[in-house]
């Protein structure tokens, strides 16, 4: 993957965004389904991740960082309301209402008055308040993890981007259904999209900073990179 990273980089790809100065971490669905293994969503990684992922919300939280979440809920098993998403991936049923599998993955919580978003597509800003109330609470940054990195994470992540918030992907908060799908969405949103970071960068980073903590724009390719997580692998 370094001749990759390498072959990107001299193209112009993957370079830092860098984070801004007001953070929040976003967590998408992080759901039971996807760490319960009699479930047709579970992910070999998927508690792994969950763990990551609680990491992050405490850290935020000491921080006095705003920590939001995301869950699909549909009304019924029909999923009336993302018919042709259902259509492709009939398994969305199991976020039906009343289905214990669309409760949130132990260890993780929502703590009282934090942001909880009901979505019904992989992205969490697609019909969602989403958008409005980062930028009502002046966040420039979003730290994502969840599930699943090919799925909601990529399309969460890229809407971030396009709706103006940096989006800082911690690569071990996220789950797929193999590591090849996991690592190829890690590294194309880190070339395009996103930075993919490394959780202890995160943890670093969750603090409400006066001033952005690298340059914007700057080099430095997803695999090869300081924080990249990928060179010893």
């Amino acid at each position: 993957m370094a001749d990759l990273a390498d072959d990107y980089a001299s193209a112009g790809f993957a370079r830092r965004l860098g984070w801004g100065i007001r953070p929040a971490v976003l967590l998408i669905d992080p759901a039971l389904a996807y760490t319960d293994p009699d479930s047709p969503l579970f992910l070999r990684t998927g508690q792994a991740a969950a763990d990551t992922m609680a990491e992050l919300a405490d850290a935020a939280r000491a921080a006095g960082i705003p920590v939001v979440w995301t869950t699909v809920r549909f009304a019924d098993e029909s999923c009336s309301e993302a018919p042709l998403f259902a259509a492709k991936v009939p398994a969305l049923k199991v976020f039906a209402a009343g289905n214990r599998w669309g409760g949130f993955a132990p260890p993780l919580a929502p703590a009282p008055g934090e942001q909880v978003i009901v979505k019904h597509y992989a992205s969490a800003f697609a019909g969602t308040s989403l958008a409005a109330w980062l930028a009502s609470h002046s966040i420039d940054t979003v730290v994502i993890g969840g599930y699943s990195t090919s799925g909601c994470v990529r399309a969460s992540a890229l809407d971030a981007l396009q709706n103006g918030f940096r989006p800082m992907v911690v690569q071990d908060a996220c789950a797929d259904r193999d590591g090849g799908p996991h690592e190829n969405n890690l590294f194309d949103l880190n070339a395009k999209y996103a930075d993919v970071t490394t959780l202890a960068e995160a943890l670093n980073h969750l603090v409400w900073s006066e001033e952005p903590a690298v340059v914007e724009g700057q080099a430095d390719g997803f695999g090869s990179g300081p924080g990249s997580g990928l060179a010893d692998r």
